[in-house]
């Protein structure tokens, strides 16, 4: 589980990385009475837009996850903010789901931090999922459904294309989609 800005971006990069089974956007960190878009764009939730990624461990690793969301997905060092989005419902925060998972991220980032990959300390947040809330309907499969509104084409689509670039091996053309994990009667 992870957040780090709007959650149509950080959805639709880990669509398009190999491996992962099913990508979708909602809320992490606050109760499910505050669960709705509207409440949580208050920032006063405690929630974070956030995107649950299910994959197949025999085709990608966490390891590799965390690279992809480090690397393409956002900026690491911005507290509270991504881009145009301002507010504690951007901010960027890992949520584990085991104490495994909790270690390999705080390592992981105490590497980055020790490297100077960035210029600023990393102010990601690692911390244990207490509970996940799928987003509305509307806000599932957002950057496929809507390539050109302005938003997404500026803000969004470059993160896929650096996953493209710098990910060649993780990346899928044809996209996961939540729609399409559906099963319909």
């Amino acid at each position: 589980m992870v957040a780090g800005g709007c959650f149509w971006g950080v959805q639709g990069v880990f669509q398009h990385t190999a491996g992962v089974v099913n990508a979708v956007s909602g809320y992490a960190g606050g109760t499910k009475a505050t669960a709705d878009y509207e409440t949580v764009s208050s920032g006063r939730t405690g929630h974070a837009e956030s995107v649950e990624i299910k994959y197949d461990p025999r085709k990608i690793s966490y390891g590799k996850i965390l690279q992809i969301y480090f690397s393409v997905v956002h900026d690491p060092t911005q507290l509270n903010r991504q881009g145009p989005d301002v507010g504690t419902q951007y901010r960027s925060a890992i949520f584990t789901t085991s104490e495994e998972q909790k270690k390999v991220a705080e390592a992981y980032i105490a590497q980055l931090n020790g490297a100077k990959v960035f210029s600023k300390p990393i102010v990601t947040k690692v911390g244990a999922l207490e509970a996940f809330y799928p987003a509305e309907a509307y806000h599932q499969d957002y950057l496929t459904l809507h390539p050109t509104q302005p938003y997404i084409a500026y803000n969004d689509i470059p993160k896929v294309e650096n996953l493209k670039k710098l990910f060649a091996d993780n990346y899928i053309e044809k996209p996961t989609l939540v729609s399409a994990s559906k099963v319909t009667n």
